[in-house]
């Protein structure tokens, strides 16, 4: 069946006027959320989420049980905002497609967060769909990422994520939903300064050699995401650290002015 919309013209351009490996638009802003110990507002495209990070901190009472004598636990809830996700169906924390996008987050992340370090406690990861429109999963485990690293939470290295497909022959990174809902596509979570790959997801088929193409851009679409995301971090604690540097009061209004 072909699309209804042209996903790819005679000139190569997309219908949303990109090449074909070429990544929308990030945007990242640092604005503290609540009593969250870190938290950060991602934007890739049109598709955005909010991530705030707990911890790491003392298990409930209530959740004692679950916790490890030995490393901490890893927690992720995901919610989608009604108003900004294109469906009429309100999913609630016991939607199965939330509770999977949860556990496929949280596994991305435990063999990334150094949990050794803080036995017998939990660190939860928090995160609010309020927009999308494709590569949903990417923009989650990139956002928590950058949460994580403002949390202060030790990290072996980034996570950094994309979504790619092949149209007929051509491969695409960084898909829209429309993109997404109409050629094959492959998630692709890989750790930048050691080149390993901590997540591949591929919820329809693709041939082997189509495969192997579309997973080495992603690879490397995920160093360009890495050098955009270091930069944003690096820059925020370059302020904070000026804050800090220019007295209490400094710090403090820089705070406010992030919320």
């Amino acid at each position: 069946m072909s699309s209804r919309i042209e996903l790819l013209n005679a000139g190569l351009l997309r219908s949303d006027g990109r090449r074909p490996y070429e990544l929308r638009t990030l945007s990242i802003n640092f604005a503290s959320q609540g009593t969250a110990d870190g938290s950060v507002t991602f934007s890739h495209g049109l598709t955005e989420v909010r991530v705030a990070v707990l911890g790491p901190r003392e298990a409930k009472a209530g959740s004692r049980r679950e916790t490890l004598h030995d490393r901490a636990t890893l927690n992720v809830e995901v919610q989608l905002a009604p108003f900004g996700v294109g469906e009429r169906r309100r999913r609630g924390r016991g939607d199965k497609r939330l509770l999977e996008l949860a556990a496929t987050i949280k596994s991305t992340f435990e063999p990334v967060v150094q949990v050794h370090l803080y036995p017998r406690s939990t660190i939860d990861i928090f995160i609010h769909v309020l927009q999308l429109d494709g590569g949903l999963l990417p923009a989650c485990i990139n956002g928590s990422t950058l949460a994580l690293a403002t949390a202060g939470i030790p990290l072996f290295d980034f996570v950094c994520a994309i979504a790619g497909g092949v149209h007929g022959t051509q491969p695409l990174l960084d898909l829209t939903t429309v993109e997404e809902n109409d050629i094959p596509s492959i998630v692709v979570g890989v750790m930048p300064r050691t080149g390993r790959v901590t997540l591949v997801q591929m919820e329809t088929r693709l041939h082997m050699d189509r495969f192997e193409e579309v997973f080495r851009a992603a690879c490397d679409a995920g160093k360009v995401l890495w050098s955009e995301m270091r930069d944003a971090l690096r820059e925020r604690t370059s302020d904070l650290v000026e804050a800090l540097e220019a007295g209490p009061g400094a710090f403090a209004a820089k705070e406010v002015e992030e919320i």
